[in-house]
């Protein structure tokens, strides 16, 4: 679509005769507090993003002052409202065109009646009208028949809770390009990676959101992308969604504070002594054991069952008397154990810290109990009312321990990291002078009643 083309590239130079730059940098503000939003864009302007959206959350949390407010700061942007319109078309898109948007999104699910109105009052205003298919069926024939109405940009958009279990919208975006004649945009966790092969796969505007937004350095991200973008060739990307067999690799990057907010404070069992080498961290496959206080001969067996790289969790009832010591530490550390779980107690202590196999437990002691085998290898136990698994996933570190249900554990990782992000770019903000309160403003956040 040439014509459309044109039209865009003319309002993103600002109206001047300036040939094309295309494909063109969309950086998506889906913050909530306006003030952070301007400095950000700002940044990614400065690193060369062409549009700039005002995303969902910031609408709904700032309404379309957001939108009045950045027109008059990036006047030569175009700015998109991403509206997400499911009803009332007519009257959204007049809102948005009025604040100064030129480019309103609607939702492909949305009733034809209604997308008709939109298109009709997009004409009115002179701005673009983008459906965004997200979570539709059947998005080849819905995207052809928006196009027929009078749609003007197409939106391939995997949704972020759907990022965060591994789903990608490349296939889909190239499955567009050869069936649907239209301007084609892609949004949903685009990075410096993956953004040239968006291009390749037929994007005319690449939405990037988190790859930029949550970096300390917001500007050399934009630059990072839309370099990528251009030349059509990869760059290595600091922040990208997690793949199942990066699982234990990104958990060892994180906190088990950010996995225990990631899971909204489940998982996280508190009260255990940590024995650590420095700057290390426990991370593995959980493998389960019960026994009786004392008695420490399947915690030891379990060392012969386990893989290398496992946690072996001891449920000992929480116990006064030791079911691990030295030399079961020395035997996980030739096995290539990744750490032990002691609901009870240990001894050797010093042992221990020498050894450099994590271990935490409830308590140490000097005395021990005996090797009588009573208890189970691999079968579920639960741990201060936190059920644990063979197969689960467990990470430790100074702040305690978090276990993750293994078939939750590739959405639960991606959403630690999102939360390491985030943490990252406030701690940015932070040290440029703003205090956390401050940055978030939580006064107006508060709750109410």
């Amino acid at each position: 679509m040439p014509e459309l083309k044109s039209f865009l590239i003319k309002v993103i130079r600002g109206g001047q005769d300036i040939p094309p730059m295309w494909p063109v940098l969309q950086v998506a503000l889906d913050l909530t507090v306006l003030e952070r939003a301007l400095a950000i864009a700002e940044e990614a302007v400065r690193g060369g993003a062409d549009w700039i959206e005002v995303g969902t959350p910031l609408l709904k949390s700032e309404g379309m002052d957001a939108v009045r407010a950045l027109k008059r700061a990036f006047p030569s942007r175009v700015i998109v409202a991403d509206m997400k319109i499911m009803d009332v078309g007519d009257l959204e898109v007049e809102m948005a065109a009025k604040s100064g948007a030129g480019v309103v999104t609607i939702l492909a699910a949305a009733d034809d009646s209604t997308v008709k109105e939109a298109v009709r009052e997009a004409r009115k205003y002179g701005v673009q009208l983008m459906a965004d298919l997200i979570n539709v069926d059947d998005p080849v024939r819905r995207a052809r028949e928006l196009v027929e109405i009078g749609v003007d940009i197409i939106c391939v958009h995997v949704g972020v809770d759907q990022q965060m279990r591994g789903l990608t919208p490349l296939d889909l975006l190239k499955e567009l390009a050869g069936n649907v004649d239209a301007t084609l945009a892609v949004a949903g966790g685009i990075n410096s990676e993956t953004a040239p092969l968006a291009v390749e796969a037929g994007a005319d505007i690449v939405i990037v959101g988190s790859a930029i937004v949550k970096e300390p350095d917001v500007e050399g991200a934009a630059k990072r992308i839309k370099e990528a973008m251009l030349t059509r060739k990869p760059i290595r990307a600091g922040r990208r969604r997690i793949r199942e067999e990066e699982i234990r690799e990104a958990l060892a990057k994180v906190s088990t504070c950010n996995v225990s907010d990631a899971m909204h404070r489940k998982g996280a069992i508190g009260g255990f002594i940590a024995v650590l080498p420095e700057g290390k961290k426990m991370v593995g496959r959980v493998l389960t054991v019960t026994t009786m206080d004392g008695d420490w001969a399947k915690p030891v067996e379990a060392v012969d069952m386990a893989k290398e790289g496992d946690v072996i969790v001891v449920d000992a009832g929480d116990g006064r008397t030791a079911v691990w010591g030295e030399l079961a530490t020395w035997s996980c550390r030739v096995k290539g154990i990744a750490g032990v779980v002691i609901y009870g107690a240990a001894r050797d202590l010093d042992e221990i810290r020498r050894i450099g196999v994590p271990v935490f437990a409830r308590r140490f002691v000097p005395n021990a109990g005996e090797p009588k085998g009573y208890g189970e290898i691999g079968s579920e136990i639960v741990i201060e009312g936190q059920v644990v698994r063979t197969g689960d996933w467990i990470l430790g570190d100074e702040s305690g321990i978090v276990v993750i249900p293994k078939e939750e554990a590739l959405e639960i990782v991606n959403r630690a990291v999102d939360v390491r992000d985030r943490e990252e770019r406030l701690r940015e903000e932070i040290k440029r002078g703003g205090t956390l309160s401050s940055v978030l403003k939580l006064e107006e956040w508060e709750r109410v009643g």
